[in-house]
């Protein structure tokens, strides 16, 4: 089949990847000049299955109204719209138990997945994306670990391999923790990893090249045309090209483009801050990853580089950083690895809008428009999620059954339940 993919981040490069491995003509279309320009960009690079949930679960307004007006809050509103306070309603109703349990299963389920499908691809096609083995969530006190005990349960449900260390055990591990900041006990995940997703993202578009998929940047695709919706056109004055299909994974862009096929997705932009910075003194670095489970930073060690990554916050735009955000970053980072990094030196600060959907699972599937398809909506997870997403696409639209369930996944979830 002739498929066109919009947008070309890790979901859009891992679809086409997919589909053209499987012998279809693809073309992707990215308004950027390169792939990986949006939330590909400098995210924290964490793959972790089992830290992969829903923003939507019970306790979570609480918690945020708790933290709004806090120096060091995981969680900011900047002036929200109104679209985004509709989006911030329906994020509240899938606050419920049922809800969340449902969708923890689902990302659960697909995270699992879609981390076997990237270790198959990165081992297969030789990708080296400064990937390093081993996650650690670490818990400040007494109170984080008792709020972490019912995601455990669901962990050891799925069997997942974690342990739970004492604050020595954690340093094992990590020798350059800082051993002055309080620390309870850590969650390690041995077979969890951290890796660049951007530079995963480029080669893997170069290899899809190499079977013949075709990219066009500095594309701004118009938006779908309800007589028209397989007609891909780039301006208004573009008579543009009709393909079998097409595959939506443009990200925020991608409301923009259903709306006027009558799909009017609930996406919106949960604003991520990281801050890069090149390794000082490698004994003082960390090995692999960690997360502050209290403040909700990673940090990753990529290569020669730290990154540290967090913050969630609605409202505002990708081009305006919340100095309050970025001061947190610096200060977990300090507080855990002093003298890591050269925070003095070139230090890249990065804002990215992480597209999510009010109760958290992706959309993956047809859209009901013939033609048309979805994979969208993996909001601070893209990476986690991409490379199963891509496949289990990929596999639908070439009639074969995905080796992944993807019951709850389609787009009838989105629509309003009578």
């Amino acid at each position: 089949m002739k498929v066109a993919v919009i947008g070309a981040g890790v979901i859009g490069v891992t679809t086409a990847y997919e589909l053209a491995a499987q012998g279809h003509d693809v073309s992707v279309y990215e308004r950027s000049s390169s792939s990986a320009e949006g939330c590909s960009f400098a995210n924290a690079g964490v793959i972790s299955p089992g830290y992969v949930t829903p923003w939507a679960k019970p306790g979570m307004t609480l918690h945020i109204l708790k933290h709004l007006w806090r120096a060091h809050s995981p969680v900011r509103l900047s002036h929200p719209s109104w679209d985004e306070v509709k989006w911030l309603w329906r994020w509240w109703r899938a606050c419920d138990e049922d809800t969340f349990i449902q969708n923890r299963a689902r990302l659960l389920r697909l995270s699992t997945y879609s981390h076997q499908r990237l270790q198959r691809l990165t081992e297969r096609l030789h990708i080296e994306h400064d990937r390093t083995l081993g996650y650690m969530v670490l818990l400040r006190g007494e109170q984080e670990h008792q709020m972490v005990q019912p995601s455990l349960k669901i962990m050891r449900d799925a069997g997942l391999s974690f342990k739970t260390l004492s604050a020595s055990e954690a340093r094992s591990v990590e020798p350059a923790l800082n051993p002055d900041t309080a620390l309870a006990y850590a969650l390690h995940f041995p077979n969890d990893e951290v890796g660049n997703c951007r530079q995963f993202t480029l080669l893997l578009k170069n290899i899809a090249e190499s079977k013949g998929v075709k990219f066009h940047f500095n594309a701004s695709v118009q938006a779908l045309s309800p007589s028209e919706p397989r007609r891909i056109r780039i301006g208004t004055a573009d008579p543009g090209i009709v393909f079998d299909e097409v595959v939506v994974c443009a990200g925020l862009g991608s409301a923009r483009l259903l709306a006027p096929v009558g799909l009017h997705i609930p996406l919106a932009a949960v604003h991520g801050y990281s801050v890069s910075a090149s390794v000082r003194e490698p004994l003082d670095a960390p090995r692999s990853g960690v997360m502050d489970e209290r403040y909700k930073v990673a940090i990753s060690r990529l290569g020669q580089r730290v990154r540290v990554s967090g913050s969630a916050e609605i409202g505002g735009n990708a081009r305006q950083h919340h100095a309050a955000s970025v001061k947190t970053l610096y200060r977990v980072l300090d507080d855990w690895f002093p003298g890591a990094a050269r925070t003095q030196d070139s230090v890249q600060v990065w804002k990215g809008s992480r597209p999510m959907l009010p109760d958290g699972p992706p959309v993956i599937g047809p859209s009901g428009i013939p033609g048309i398809w979805l994979n969208l909506g993996h909001g601070s997870s893209g990476w986690a999620l991409s490379c199963g997403s891509a496949k289990a696409l990929a596999d639908s639209m070439s009639g074969l059954t995905p080796e992944i369930d993807l019951e709850g996944l389609g787009i009838e979830r989105l629509k309003p339940q009578r």
